[in-house]
């Protein structure tokens, strides 16, 4: 697969196409790091809370 980096020339505009892919696998990304953030680390935490009667919350107080 060949970069189509490669193929712009320093004066030239980035093509619109080239452009959207770009922002579309850039928001790509970010939603699978927002919903491995949400299914990894706030789930588990609420049902630790749900379970536990807020006792994680109770850490967290102690700390702070």
């Amino acid at each position: 697969m060949d970069n189509p980096f490669k193929k712009i020339l320093h004066n030239e505009e980035l093509p619109e196409v080239l452009k959207s892919r770009v922002l579309n696998d850039v928001a790509m990304i970010k939603l699978s790091i927002d919903m491995a953030d949400l299914f990894v680390v706030k789930y588990p935490n609420t049902i630790i809370d749900l379970m536990g009667g807020g006792k994680a919350q109770d850490k967290k107080d102690d700390n702070n």
